[in-house]
């Protein structure tokens, strides 16, 4: 555990330099001209013309179309049509990330399901989460597990870190803390009820798959408390299916 805490940590150190770094993307038109719209839709109107050379500053997405600064501070929306003739700073030809893709990547809501083993027993996990920022996702997830001998729960709030928020395929560092219950089955004689709070780290990876749905895989290992004199290790894999809003 403490090796996952460590690269979480780096983790977080270089989201945050990156962060600090980003700047808003420029690019320079090459048509004759590109109009700016005062909403983002046709039917709204057209209010300036950008001409060929301009500079354009992409500020945000809506769907298919960007809000856009020129150099004099006028803003407006541009489709992205539009922006797909226009060249870098540097002279390249831009692209714009397919709708359903970007959509994924300005993602907030999550809800998902999980299944595995936590150690050897069959555990099912329930997860809601949300987007701090592109990084950062601050998840609770509620798990049951089933064994011969007891039934455990478990009810953490964790943060993940994304390093690479803007890809498909996305792998992530994750640490929290939360509720450990465990309730041995009457057939067991003098064991008490466990009720604790425990830690835990882990590291995954999330998968775009299409439209509103992704897939995703996880490990985390807990740090339980038994008693004063006592801590025991839990290792959990699980593999699960998620929607965004």
């Amino acid at each position: 555990m403490r090796l996952v805490i460590f690269f979480f940590v780096v983790q977080i150190c270089m989201i945050a330099v990156a962060n600090a770094e980003e700047t808003a993307m420029r690019v320079q038109v090459v048509d004759p001209y590109i109009e700016l719209r005062t909403q983002p839709g046709r039917g709204y109107p057209v209010f300036y013309v950008a001409e060929r050379g301009e500079l354009i500053e992409i500020l945000k997405r809506k769907t298919d179309w960007y809000k856009v600064r020129i150099a004099s501070g006028k803003e407006g929306w541009v489709n992205r049509m539009q922006l797909e003739n226009t060249l870098t700073e540097a002279g390249a030809k831009t692209t714009f990330r397919d709708v359903m893709l970007a959509d994924y990547l300005d993602r907030r809501l999550e809800v998902g399901f999980g299944w595995g083993q936590f150690d050897n027993d069959p555990v099912l996990t329930i997860r809601i989460g949300y987007g701090l920022t592109p990084n950062f996702i601050t998840e609770l997830s509620a798990s049951q597990v089933s064994s011969t001998y007891s039934s455990t729960s478990l009810l953490q709030l964790n943060l993940m870190a994304l390093p690479f928020a803007d890809q498909r395929v996305s792998p992530y560092f994750t640490l929290g803390v939360g509720n450990y219950k465990n309730t041995p089955k009457v057939t067991l004689v003098n064991s008490p009820d466990i009720s604790v709070t425990a830690a835990n780290a882990g590291f995954g990876v999330r998968v775009y798959l299409t439209r509103n749905f992704l897939v995703r895989g996880d490990f985390r290992e807990y740090m339980v408390p038994i008693n004063d004199n006592q801590v025991d290790t839990f290792n959990e894999w699980t593999i699960g299916l998620g929607v965004f809003f």
